[in-house]
């Protein structure tokens, strides 16, 4: 039976840590926290559980999570963020491949709990996922935000495992368009820095057709009030990034 080791970067997260510790305890041999000096109880609920506490100041989230694998002991690996956890289900297909890994990583599906109701729809279930894989065959990419596991090897084989990851997002409206303003601003800067190109047609299409994708073929209308508050932030964050990257472009020349 192999050995597993979870991987958790954190800051500020005492309202779910305990609840993603708690869930990483019947599957896991080892848990390593990467702490970016939380000024909450982050660390004093950690220091309840057996875990490997380590505190790092804040580098990116790619190479704050490259970083915390290398304080693993095991190469398989289960990653999840301070507002993670693993449901029942997926916690038994993990069980299932400490008896029997055969891939180089596994995806499992995201279930967003968003201002009290889980979201079922839009772009937002199933949110896929690559969170349970060998260390030695993958490492952290990304740029600034939305950051994901590159596998190192074109021949690397990709699983899929039933059950999924419970992201526990926003508490509220205000709060989510607070964290979508600032989504929008890295993500501008992300795109320039990247090559990508704004343009009007871009800030009038794409705002619309992101909206339309998420809350009619996606069926986000089928989460009633919240499904729509999701899908209309669509529109307002990919409006604001293509906006941003605009001014961006203009003050280069």
């Amino acid at each position: 039976m192999i050995k597993i080791s979870a991987v958790i970067i954190t800051y500020n997260e005492e309202a779910h840590i305990e609840k993603c510790l708690n869930s990483l305890l019947p599957v896991v041999d080892e848990i390593v926290v990467l702490d970016s000096f939380s000024t909450d109880n982050t660390l004093e609920i950690c220091k309840k559980f057996n875990v490997k506490l380590i505190q790092h100041q804040f580098l990116g989230y790619v190479k704050q999570k490259n970083l915390a694998l290398t304080h693993t002991s095991n190469d398989y690996i289960v990653s999840l963020d301070g507002d993670e956890a693993l449901s029942k289900n997926l916690q038994k297909s993990i069980l299932q491949l400490k008896e029997n890994w055969t891939c180089d990583a596994y995806y499992c599906n995201r279930y967003n709990f968003f201002c009290g109701q889980w979201i079922k729809h839009s772009d937002w279930y199933p949110n896929k996922k690559l969170r349970v894989f060998n260390k030695q065959k993958v490492y952290w990419a990304g740029h600034k935000i939305h950051e994901y596991i590159k596998l190192k090897e074109k021949s690397s084989k990709i699983g899929y495992i039933k059950g999924d990851i419970l992201h526990y997002t926003y508490q509220s409206f205000s709060q989510f368009n607070q964290q979508m303003e600032r989504f929008s601003t890295l993500s501008a800067e992300s795109y320039f820095e990247l090559g990508k190109k704004s343009s009007v047609l871009k800030i009038i299409w794409n705002p619309f057709w992101a909206f339309f994708k998420a809350y009619f073929l996606r069926l986000g209308f089928l989460d009633g009030l919240n499904g729509w508050v999701i899908c209309i932030q669509t529109y307002h964050t990919t409006f604001l990034k293509y906006a941003k990257l605009y001014q961006i472009q203009k003050r280069a020349k």
